[in-house]
C-alpha cells in the first residue's frame, strides 16, 4: 500500500512530527487515468517484442471496460518517425504533439467503439506500423522530456477531475539518453514535474534483464520523491501480469471501505483505513425494464404535505416537500411535539465510526479458521491524526515479536452495530510471493470478525455417522492421512468466479466476437500434484479395502399398478373395446390404462364421436373418456 510500507517508514522512533503539519487531503470521487506509452524500438529485431506489448495492453483494455468503464484510458507511440493524427482529430486540436510521438488515443472513457478500433489496428499493425508510423533517426532516439511533457498535457486536458493518473511507459531501452547530455537533465527536470503534479510514472520493461540504472532509477525516485537507496528493482514479468490482469488488481484508493479512529487508551488514538482482503469482482448491476419496449424503468418519490379542513373534509392546500424537510409529529396532551429530520439524524449518526482496544491475547487462542465474515486489512493513514503510521508501526511488531493479537470492539460505519474482531498481524515473506497476486495484501493487522452465539452451530459428528460407518479405526485414520495430504492452502485471492468468468466471455463473444476460456479452477488445483502426493499410500490403501466392484446396472422399477395389469391381467384386444360396456366396465374398474394408446382413439372415434390429434398423450385421452362417460350419464 502506498499509505504504509514499512520499509520506509523506519524513522517512527526519533524526528519530530513538526515535518508532518499539513495532513493528506484526498478526494476519492475522482477518476483513475491511465495513459499508456509503447516505446516504437519494440519493433526491431522483428515485431514480436511489439505484438507482446500491444496484446497486454489489449487485454487491459477488455478487462478495464468490463470492470470499470469510467476510468479513463489511452495510448501513446514515442520515438516514432511520423506523428499521424489519432480517430479523434478534433481532440489533440489544443494539444502541441512534439516530433517523434505519436498520440493513438487520447484519454477516454473505454467503450465498444474504441476497443473495435484498436482491434482492427493490432490486425493490421504488423504490416502497416513501419510505414505509418516508423522509428525515429538516428538509432530510434526520440526527446525523452518531450513525450512526458506531452503525457502531461494529456492528462491535464482530459476534462474530467482525476483522483489517480498513471503514465505506463512500455520499452526494452535501458538507456533513452546518456548521463551527460542535455537530454538528460531535460528529462530529470520534467520527473520534478511529475511529482509536483502528483502523476505517478511506470515503467514496464519487455525483457527480464533490464537495467534500470542509471536512467530510470534517477527518473523514478525524482518523479515519486524518494531516496535513490529506497529503491528497488521490481520483477519485469510480474509488472506485465499485473498490467493486463486488471480485473484484480485496481489502485488502492478504489479499494478503500473507510477510514476512523483505533482508541488505544483515554487520550490515545490513531487514524487507520480498512479494505477488502482481497478484490471483488464487479457484477453487472440490476436494471428494470419494460417487456414491452424494452425501456428502463425510472422510479421517483414525492412527499405531498396537505392541509385538511375538518368540518368540509376538503383539502385547503397541498405542496411537495423534500425528504430533508419532513418532520415526525407527536401528541403531548394539549401541545404536539415536532422533531425535524435533522435533529433524527443527529441522533442516529451519535457515534462515528471507530474501533476501541479491549486487550490482548496469545495467538494460538484464535482458531485458524473462523467461518463467521470475510476478514479486512487495516493500514494506518495520517490523514487526521498526524503520527499514526509510527504508533501504527510499533504496535504491529511488538504484537508480532510477542506473538499476540488485539481483541477490539470494531463499529464499521454509522447506524451500524459493534462487533467483537481480532486484529491479527501479518507479514508477507518476499520468498513465499510467487505471483504479484500474492502481493495483494501487505504487512500490517488482518481484521478477523469473532463469531457471536447466533453464528455458532453445534454439530455431533459421531451421531449423524454411525449408523453407516463399519470401518475400523485403522481405516479411518488412513484416510485422515489421505486428506491431510490433499489439503491446499487457501487463498482467496488465486479463485476465479466461474460463473463470472463465463458472464465475461458471453460479453466478449457478443460484442466484440472474441472467444475466451475460461480456466475456473485449473489455477488452484493441479491433478497431478495431488496424485503424486498419495502415490505411497497405494499399497496400503489396497492391503486395506476390497477391490472396487461396479454394481450391476438394473432394470429401472415398474410402478405397482402397472406391473399388476401387465403381469397378471389379460392383454384387451379390439373386438372388447368395440363393446362399450365393456368400456363402461373398464371405466368403472379405472382400468383404461390397460389400453393402448391407439386403442383409446379407437374409443373415441367409436362411442363418443371426438377425435384428437395423434400427439395426445395417454393420460389426457382417459380423461378425456371418463368426463364424456359422465357426461353421458348425467343427462341420461
Amino acid at each position: 500500500m502506498s499509505t504504509w510500507d514499512p520499509a520506509n517508514d523506519l524513522d517512527w522512533v526519533s524526528g519530530s512530527e513538526d515535518e508532518e503539519d499539513i495532513a493528506m487531503k484526498r478526494d476519492y470521487h475522482g477518476r483513475e487515468a491511465i495513459l499508456f506509452v509503447v516505446d516504437a524500438n519494440l519493433q526491431i529485431n522483428g515485431m514480436t517484442l511489439l505484438l507482446e506489448a500491444l496484446n497486454i495492453i489489449r487485454t487491459a483494455f477488455i478487462s478495464g471496460m468490463l470492470v470499470n468503464d469510467k476510468d479513463l484510458i489511452g495510448l501513446v507511440f514515442a520515438n516514432t518517425k511520423h506523428s499521424p493524427l489519432p480517430l479523434e482529430a478534433s481532440s489533440v486540436e489544443t494539444i502541441v504533439v512534439p516530433e517523434n510521438c505519436a498520440v493513438f488515443l487520447p484519454l477516454r472513457q473505454l467503450t465498444k467503439p474504441i476497443v473495435e478500433h484498436y482491434l482492427q489496428f493490432m490486425a493490421t499493425v504488423e504490416d502497416q506500423f513501419a510505414s505509418e508510423y516508423g522509428l525515429a533517426e538516428p538509432f530510434g532516439s526520440g526527446k525523452f522530456h518531450l513525450m512526458i511533457r506531452l503525457c502531461i498535457e494529456l492528462l491535464e486536458k482530459c476534462g474530467k477531475k482525476l483522483n489517480n493518473a498513471k503514465i505506463v511507459y512500455v520499452t526494452d531501452v535501458d538507456t533513452p539518453h546518456l548521463p551527460s547530455s542535455n537530454e538528460f537533465q531535460a528529462a530529470l527536470q520534467k520527473a520534478i514535474d511529475l511529482e509536483g503534479k502528483e502523476f505517478e510514472f511506470h515503467v514496464i520493461p519487455m525483457n527480464d534483464d533490464f537495467e534500470y540504472e542509471p536512467f530510470y532509477k534517477e527518473f523514478i525516485t525524482l518523479s515519486r520523491a524518494i531516496d535513490m537507496d529506497s529503491f528497488v528493482e521490481p520483477d519485469a514479468a510480474l509488472l506485465r501480469e499485473m498490467l493486463a490482469d486488471r480485473k484484480l488488481k485496481q489502485d488502492f484508493l478504489r479499494r478503500c471501505l473507510g477510514h476512523f479512529a483505533f482508541h488505544l487508551g483515554p487520550n490515545l488514538s490513531m487514524s487507520v483505513q480498512y479494505y477488502n482482503y482481497f478484490q471483488r469482482r464487479a457484477l453487472p448491476r440490476k436494471v428494470q425494464i419494460i417487456r414491452r419496449d424494452n425501456s428502463v424503468v425510472s422510479t421517483k418519490r414525492q412527499i405531498m404535505v396537505r392541509k385538511l379542513d375538518e368540518q368540509k373534509q376538503v383539502i385547503k392546500h397541498e405542496r411537495q416537500i423534500k425528504v430533508s424537510d419532513g418532520w415526525y409529529k407527536f401528541d403531548l396532551g394539549d401541545k404536539p411535539l415536532k422533531i425535524t429530520m435533522q435533529r433524527m439524524n443527529i441522533l442516529r449518526d451519535m457515534h462515528k465510526p471507530h474501533m476501541q482496544l479491549l486487550g490482548f491475547k496469545h495467538r494460538s487462542a484464535l482458531p485458524e479458521v473462523i467461518y463467521s465474515k470475510p476478514s479486512n486489512f487495516m493500514y494506518p493513514d495520517d490523514q487526521s491524526i498526524i503520527g499514526s503510521k509510527r504508533l501504527f508501526r510499533g504496535l504491529w511488531e511488538r504484537c508480532l515479536q510477542r506473538e499476540k493479537i488485539i481483541i477490539a470492539l470494531f463499529m464499521s460505519k454509522r447506524k451500524s452495530i459493534p462487533r467483537y474482531v481480532a486484529l491479527v498481524p501479518v507479514q508477507v515473506e518476499k520468498s513465499e510471493a510467487k505471483t504479484y497476486r500474492s502481493q495483494l495484501c501487505g504487512d500490517g493487522f488482518k481484521i478477523v470478525y469473532l463469531p457471536e452465539a447466533k453464528h455458532i452451530r453445534h454439530i455431533d459428528m459421531c451421531d449423524w455417522n454411525n449408523t453407516a460407518n463399519s470401518a475400523s479405526d485403522e481405516k479411518v485414520d488412513f484416510f485422515q492421512k489421505i486428506i491431510k495430504r490433499l489439503r491446499i492452502d487457501y487463498q482467496p485471492n488465486l479463485i476465479n468466479d466461474p460463473s463470472l468468468d463465463y458472464l465475461q466471455a458471453n460479453l466478449l463473444a457478443m460484442s466484440l466476437d472474441i472467444t475466451t476460456e475460461s480456466r475456473a479452477f485449473d489455477d488452484l488445483l493441479d491433478t497431478k500434484v495431488q496424485d503424486k502426493r498419495i502415490e505411497k499410500y497405494i499399497p496400503d490403501y489396497e492391503r486395506l479395502f476390497d477391490e472396487e466392484v461396479m454394481p450391476a446396472k438394473k432394470r429401472p422399477a415398474k410402478d405397482p399398478a402397472d406391473f399388476a395389469s401387465s403381469s397378471k391381467l389379460p392383454k384387451i384386444d379390439a373386438e372388447q373395446i368395440n363393446s362399450y360396456p365393456y368400456v363402461e366396465f373398464l371405466i368403472a374398474e379405472e382400468q383404461l390404462t390397460r389400453c393402448t394408446v391407439a386403442q383409446l382413439h379407437v374409443i373415441l372415434e367409436t362411442h363418443f364421436g371426438v377425435k384428437l390429434p395423434k400427439s395426445s398423450t395417454k393420460d389426457r385421452m382417459v380423461k378425456h373418456i371418463e368426463e364424456l362417460s359422465a357426461a353421458g350419464k348425467a343427462m341420461s
